[in-house]
């Protein structure tokens, strides 16, 4: 029953990844729509004269970032320290009903919430990167004198794009929180893991699908699908850098 539950945890990870990635979220999910948003604010940028405003709002993305990405060496720290500590917490945890482990169980489980937590931490690590990329391509856009050339054209795609591609990432590292979530089901054992890891598919997908994500945006006006290629900012197949 642990190898199923495990084999189920994984599979709704990578079914919510291509969800959220595959192309069949580039008209529906709420990550994947934000992300027009992005290029329309620096097609604005390039018509500014004053940028503060925009570098200011990038610096507060990277602080966001850089916020997770300490969480997500807490957390990897606690897991460690949980470990140092087994018998002290299975003794806790031991007394709930419905509980059955033993100790290398145990150990094995809280491995795997480490490198869950690691994970989020490269995530966030490699997004705060490139938020930095993207505060340089910023502060080297063109005047708003050659607002009208092929040159800042190209250059605006490149910074929406790596905004773009530094938000992809950051949600990525939530997204490990999110499941870290689900795996603490595992500690009481294989059903409860299972119960979970299916309520926070749930939910996450509800999230980004659900009208009441989606409303905000709607104006019944656009094509969100056709916008987002005629931009030129997805790109399925890029690598992952972390």
């Amino acid at each position: 029953m642990d190898g199923l539950a495990f084999a189920a945890f994984l599979v709704a990870w990578a079914a919510y990844h291509h969800l959220m990635e595959g192309e069949w979220a580039e008209r529906r999910s709420f990550n994947r729509r934000m992300d027009l948003f992005r290029l329309e604010w620096m097609q604005r940028m390039l018509a500014r004269e004053n940028r503060i405003v925009d570098a200011q709002i990038v610096a507060a993305l990277q602080n966001g970032t850089a916020f997770f990405a300490s969480t997500s060496l807490l957390a990897i720290g606690g897991t460690l320290a949980i470990l140092q500590s087994a018998d002290a917490v299975m003794a806790i945890f031991l007394d709930l009903p419905f509980v059955t482990s033993n100790r290398s169980n145990w150990e094995l489980k809280t491995l795997g919430l480490t490198l869950i937590f690691a994970n989020a931490f490269f995530k966030f690590a490699w997004a705060y990167r490139l938020f930095n990329y993207t505060t340089i391509l910023l502060g080297s856009t063109p005047p708003p004198a050659e607002a009208g050339s092929a040159h800042a054209h190209a250059h605006v795609l490149k910074v929406a794009r790596m905004a773009t591609l530094a938000g992809r990432h950051f949600n990525r590292g939530q997204r490990s929180f999110f499941f870290a979530i689900a795996y603490l089901g595992w500690y009481v054992n294989a059903w409860a893991f299972m119960a979970a890891t299916t309520a926070i598919f749930i939910v996450m997908t509800n999230r980004q699908f659900g009208r009441d994500a989606h409303w905000v945006l709607d104006d019944g006006d656009s094509d969100p699908l056709a916008m987002s290629r005629n931009a030129g900012i997805h790109r399925d197949n890029e690598p992952d850098a972390s």
